[in-house]
């Protein structure tokens, strides 16, 4: 079986598992993954993330992250731009997922950032997903 679309794949596992209150997931590896999961680890939403190798392209090992108490960190993760139909955003359309609270993942020109740091640069792109 192919997949077509790795992104989506990855944040479905991380929906599911967080779901169960699993503390790991293991998710394919590719450039814009680890874009996704850089960010999530930069705005505190997973604890990290390591590569695996398996002899193909190798895989990510991501540690979820929870509250003090067991609450999900991780309420929604939706794909904003899908295969069929990308979504591009300027820097002023930029969406605020929750007014601020949550964090939209941008996939720029300078890398893949999240909606603070794209606001900060004055650059758009395409909106991955938004989580909150």
């Amino acid at each position: 079986m192919s997949l077509q679309d790795l992104t989506a794949d990855m944040l479905t596992r991380i929906r599911n598992a967080t779901s169960t209150r699993r503390k790991s997931v293991t998710c394919l590896n590719n450039r814009l993954n680890r874009g996704v999961l850089d960010v999530l680890r930069d705005e505190g939403f997973i604890t990290g993330y390591e590569t695996v190798a398996d002899g193909r392209q190798g895989l990510l090992r991501v540690q979820l992250k929870y509250g003090p108490r067991g609450e999900n960190l991780i309420n929604t993760l939706d794909r904003v731009s899908k295969t069929g139909c990308r979504v591009y955003r300027r820097v002023g359309d930029l969406p605020r997922p929750l007014q601020g609270l949550g964090i939209s993942v941008l996939s720029t020109s300078q890398g893949v950032m999240s909606d603070r740091k794209a606001r900060e640069l004055k650059v758009g792109g395409e909106v991955v997903c938004t989580v909150s």
